[in-house]
């Protein structure tokens, strides 16, 4: 066996020991990242001598085995095969939310709002894959927004994505004909219950407090000012928040409201739409 292979072996090791989910995969990451190759490279680009590697290995093994995100130590996340830049400051792009990138590409849309953007990760994948749309992320977190510029640049869309600090729907104008987000969503109850990793995001993206519905009385609240006539309103939710986030939007008078399932089956998206406007008729009368 290779001194790399066997300082693999022992890195997956201490991970496992540390209880980080994975150990293996976790460890052939950060090899993978310290070497500057694709993970699934690494078979056939390892070298037989992790040479000046080893300190930097080393470092990142430590870093992981403290349960601090990969995308934390790596800098990075793939997400709807792109790569976004990832810092303490911004939620981990998860698997899961591709679901809602997913749907919105559905339907056509040219004016694009995504509420709570983050890394941008959600609006700039969007954006990507429609080249004639326009969008607008806002947080209320600058640093967030920060790390979103980050990625804009990286992808190229600085001409079609604006960027605001802003505390929901407070200072945004306009409408629009997609309204996205991910917002905070857990519970004050599970919150306890999270992982370490997780607990390492910022907290005010991860949890409103109390019954964690509070984000979607808010989006449904202001939807209906922001939205064109038929414009469409799409939120990633916790698999268990479905019914309760259909009937805010219901109350709130938001129309074809309708619960949509993740890879896995389990409910992610409600959707909804604006109502269309009144016939000519009827707003004369």
């Amino acid at each position: 066996m290779s001194d790399t292979r066997r300082a693999l072996a022992e890195a997956g090791r201490r991970l496992a020991e540390a209880g980080v989910p994975d150990p293996g995969r976790d460890a052939r990451r950060l090899l993978a990242h310290v070497l500057g190759i694709a993970t699934k490279r690494l078979s056939v680009e390892m070298p037989a001598d992790l040479g000046a590697a080893a300190i930097a290995f080393e470092a990142a093994i430590v870093r992981r085995a403290a349960r601090e995100p990969l995308s934390h130590i790596t800098g990075s996340r793939l997400f709807w095969g792109r790569r976004f830049i990832v810092t303490p400051d911004v939620l981990d792009p998860r698997p899961e939310t591709e679901a809602l990138v997913a749907h919105a590409l559905e339907a056509p849309f040219d004016r694009l709002l995504d509420l709570g953007t983050g890394s941008g990760c959600l609006l700039l994948s969007l954006l990507a894959e429609r080249p004639m749309a326009r969008g607008l992320g806002v947080d209320l977190s600058p640093a967030a927004l920060e790390v979103a510029g980050r990625n804009r640049a990286a992808l190229g869309l600085g001409e079609r994505a604006d960027l605001t600090v802003s505390d929901w729907f407070g200072k945004v104008t306009g409408r629009f004909d997609l309204i996205v987000s991910n917002p905070p969503y857990i519970t004050a109850a599970e919150m306890a219950e999270l992982s370490p990793e997780v607990l390492r995001e910022p907290a005010l993206a991860l949890s409103p407090g109390g019954d964690g519905l509070d984000s979607y009385r808010v989006i449904a609240a202001g939807a209906g000012a922001h939205l064109l006539p038929g414009g469409r309103l799409a939120v990633e939710i916790g698999w268990r928040q479905g019914p309760a986030v259909a009937e805010i939007f219901r109350a709130a008078g938001l129309e074809q409201v309708a619960i949509h399932p993740d890879m896995d089956g389990r409910d992610r998206v409600v959707a909804a739409r604006a109502p269309q406007a009144a016939p000519k008729d009827a707003q004369s009368a």
